[in-house]
C-alpha cells in the first residue's frame, strides 16, 4: 500500500518543481508515440528549451513522475510542472500559456470554447484511471455506506446550514437516501471550485441529477453547498479527516490508500449495493465515483518545440503509462485503451 507521505513527497517535489531536462529525440523514430521500449526515449540528447505542466493536482504525481526520469535523460531541457487544479490548469492553457493540461476531468464546452478563441488545438491523452474516494474519522463507526440521496443531503447545494449529521436526514429522505445519520457536528473539508476532482464528485455522485430534479437551475446543479472547508491540496483534507471525530470529505483514492490508517473510507451505492473503492471496483468501473484520468498537449507546440514530443513520447511509453502510473498509486488503463492512447498520440505527433 502506498506511504501517504511518499506521495506527499511526489507533490511537494511537483509543486516546486522546475527541472533541466534533454530528449533523447532528434530521431525520426520519436514519431511512433513511445509505444514499446523501457523508456520512450531515442537516444541523442541534441535538444533544449523548456515544456511546461499545470493543471490537476491529482495527475500531477504522475506528471512529476515522468518529468523526473525525462530530466535524467536529457539534461538540457526545462521542465516545470504544478498543480493548482484542473480549471486553473485549462484556463493557463487555452491561453496558450503551457504545453500540457493535467486534468482530472474531461474538457468542458466553456473551456473548448476558450481554447478555440485562444487558436489552441489540442489532443487528449487518457493516462489512468482514478477514484473518488468518501471519507470519515476512523471513530465515525455510524456511517459506513452512502447512496446518492445521502450524498446529496450532506454536500449538495441544499444543504447550506446543515452542520450536524443528523440535520441532513430529512433531505436525504425526501430525495432517495438512507439518512439515521449519528447525532454528531458535521465538519466537512474536501475540493473546491478550482479541482477537476471537484467537478467529478459532483457528477459521479448523482448530486446533479438529484438537483435537477429538485427544480434547482443549471448553475445551482452543478455546485456544491459552498459552507464547507475548502483545500486544493488532498494532504490538508486527509489531515482534517485524521482532526475530527466527525469529520467527512472526499479526495483521489491514490490519497486516500496511501492514509488508509488516518481515515476511514465509507463505501457508495448507486443501486448495486455498497461498494468500496479498490484497484479491482475501479478498474471494472463497478465503484460508482470512478474516473478517467487525462493530459492535453498543444497541438501546435509539438512541432515548434521537439522536446515536447520527446515528453509526451516517454509519458505514453510503459514508464508513463504503467511505471508512473503504478508508482503514483492510480490504477492502469487496460491494454485497449493504453492502444487507443498511443494511437492518438502517435497521429497528433505525425
Amino acid at each position: 500500500m502506498r506511504n501517504a507521505r511518499k506521495l506527499a513527497g511526489i507533490v511537494a517535489g511537483a509543486l516546486a518543481f522546475s527541472l533541466i531536462a534533454a530528449a533523447c529525440g532528434g530521431s525520426d523514430d520519436a514519431g511512433d508515440g513511445g509505444t514499446s521500449g523501457s523508456t520512450g526515449a531515442t537516444g541523442g540528447g541534441d535538444l533544449s528549451g523548456s515544456i511546461t505542466v499545470s493543471g490537476s493536482s491529482t495527475v500531477l504525481p504522475i506528471s512529476n513522475l515522468v518529468a523526473e526520469l525525462f530530466s535524467e535523460q536529457n539534461p538540457d531541457v526545462q521542465v516545470s510542472v504544478d498543480g493548482p487544479g484542473t480549471g486553473d490548469g485549462f484556463v493557463l492553457f487555452c491561453k496558450g500559456e503551457t504545453d500540457i493540461s493535467d486534468a482530472s476531468r474531461p474538457i468542458e464546452d466553456d473551456e473548448k470554447t476558450a481554447c478555440a478563441d485562444g487558436a489552441v488545438d489540442y489532443v487528449e491523452l487518457a493516462i489512468a484511471y482514478d477514484g473518488i474516494t468518501v471519507m470519515t474519522n476512523p471513530q465515525n463507526s455510524a456511517v459506513t455506506c452512502l447512496n446518492s440521496g445521502d450524498l446529496y443531503a450532506l454536500f449538495g447545494p441544499e444543504s447550506v446550514g446543515i452542520d450536524t449529521w443528523d440535520g441532513a436526514d430529512s433531505l436525504a429522505k425526501e430525495v432517495g437516501g438512507n439518512g439515521g445519520f449519528p447525532d454528531a457536528p458535521l465538519e466537512i473539508t474536501a475540493p473546491g471550485p478550482e479541482s477537476g476532482t471537484y467537478d467529478a464528485f459532483i457528477e459521479l455522485s448523482g448530486i446533479t441529477d438529484i438537483a435537477t430534479e429538485q427544480g434547482l437551475s443549471e448553475d445551482q446543479a452543478a455546485t456544491l453547498r459552498p459552507d464547507y472547508e475548502s483545500s486544493p491540496d488532498d494532504n490538508v483534507i486527509i489531515q482534517a479527516m485524521e482532526g475530527s471525530a466527525s469529520s467527512l470529505g472526499f479526495t483521489g483514492f491514490a490519497y486516500a490508500e496511501g492514509a488508509a490508517d488516518q481515515i476511514k473510507v465509507i463505501q457508495v451505492d448507486e443501486g448495486s449495493g455498497c461498494i468500496e473503492p479498490t484497484r479491482d471496483t475501479i478498474a471494472d468501473g463497478s465503484y460508482p465515483l470512478s474516473r478517467t484520468l487525462y493530459i492535453y498537449v498543444n497541438k501546435e507546440k509539438i512541432t515548434s518545440n521537439p522536446a515536447l514530443k520527446a515528453f509526451v513520447d516517454l509519458y505514453v511509453s510503459d514508464d508513463g503509462l504503467k511505471t508512473a502510473v503504478e508508482q503514483a498509486g492510480y490504477v492502469d488503463l487496460p491494454d485497449d485503451q493504453i492502444t487507443s492512447t498511443r494511437s492518438a498520440w502517435g497521429s497528433a505527433a505525425a
